[in-house]
């Protein structure tokens, strides 16, 4: 598991918004936290004034967070996800935002209709050697030093039928190689997904949320138990097979299709289908940009011949104590079989 010392990302495209405001250059917004109690002439109790900060929330105010305490980390194969019981997804997003921005990394992606979050591109800074020189000159030259790994993460946050949130953070990562023998020219190629990674961060989250440090690193320990559920793929017949019923099935497909570059632009549990777009990850290269992101060759991958203008539904069937998927045209009939198996192997991959 990585220690939190060893993460430390800064992101490389735009500057990521402070979240403090100096207070000499704009009015600072009401803070009644040294309110007095009660009208001016209408004298109140400390136990009236509770009740009432009690009714505010009750009405909606979503500036303060409800009790956390007892949210927890569930696990599914190499698959985590933070759950939040009883807290609807809106009254989270923000605490979320915020947990991003202050560990570095910048927002590609915001759409709270989606419950959608992306970052950039970031780089591990805590990965670069600490030497002498640099241990010497120090943020003199800092800039001057780089890895060769970037990371990006997808954050998605999902009301269940009960009200409650569960939280599915994914990590995408790439790797600079050397492609000539006298290693003078090189390109960024994926990672596979580091499902500890994940782990490490998603235990972070449940700190930011309101989780003591004691308490997140007993709910990753208590998750750590592998579990024996798999899947399946007859490549024959193009039949995927999750050895799980519907709910958690469910779950597990949402976040293999954020790990291999699928946006849910929509999605109905009831009717068990994701609405989807394969995001071609070259389409993070800008033309005409000469930086290192400009030698990736994500191109390479199975993915190749997916097209990246259509939408499908990925239909997720409850069939008991088992589930299938099936991939289907936007206007939910068969997907071609060629397009269909490239999709469903690549969720497969992450399944079994």
């Amino acid at each position: 598991m990585p220690e939190s010392k060893k993460i430390e990302y800064k992101s490389e495209g735009k500057k990521i918004p402070t979240l403090e405001v100096p207070p000499d250059l704009v009015t600072p917004s009401a803070d009644n936290r040294f309110d007095v109690p009660g009208a001016a002439n209408k004298p109140t109790t400390y136990s009236q004034y509770t009740n009432d900060k009690k009714a505010d929330v009750a009405k909606g105010d979503t500036s303060v967070l409800p009790d956390v305490g007892n949210m927890r980390i569930e696990r599914d194969g190499t698959q985590r996800w933070l759950l939040v019981p009883g807290v609807p997804p809106e009254k989270l997003w923000d605490k979320v935002k915020e947990f991003w921005q202050e560990n570095g990394l910048a927002l590609d992606v915001e759409d709270p209709n989606t419950g959608v979050m992306e970052t950039q591109w970031a780089e591990n800074r805590a990965k670069i050697p600490q030497d002498f020189i640099r241990n010497t000159l120090g943020k003199l030259i800092d800039s001057i030093y780089s890895t060769s790994e970037r990371d990006k993460y997808r954050t998605r946050l999902e009301r269940t039928p009960d009200g409650s949130t569960e939280i599915y953070l994914s990590q995408r990562g790439m790797q600079e190689v050397f492609i000539t023998e006298n290693k003078d020219d090189t390109r960024w190629e994926p990672r596979p997904p580091d499902p500890d990674l994940e782990a490490e961060m998603l235990r972070r989250l449940m700190v930011r949320l309101g989780s003591t440090d004691a308490q997140a690193k007993a709910q990753l320990a208590a998750s750590a138990t592998q579990t024996d559920t798999r899947a399946s793929f007859d490549r024959n017949t193009g039949v995927l097979t999750v050895n799980e019923p519907f709910d958690r099935s469910w779950r597990r497909i949402g976040l293999a299709l954020d790990r291999v570059n699928f946006t849910v632009e929509d999605r109905d549990r009831s009717q068990g289908i994701y609405y989807v777009r394969y995001v071609d990850p070259d389409a993070d290269v800008k033309k005409g940009d000469t930086g290192i992101l400009s030698k990736l060759a994500f191109w390479k991958s199975s993915d190749k011949d997916i097209d990246k203008n259509v939408q499908y539904r990925i239909y997720v069937k409850d069939i008991g104590d088992n589930s299938t998927v099936q991939v289907l045209t936007r206007e939910g009939g068969a997907a071609p079989v060629d397009t269909s198996r490239k999709i469903l192997n690549l969720l497969y991959e992450q399944l079994k």
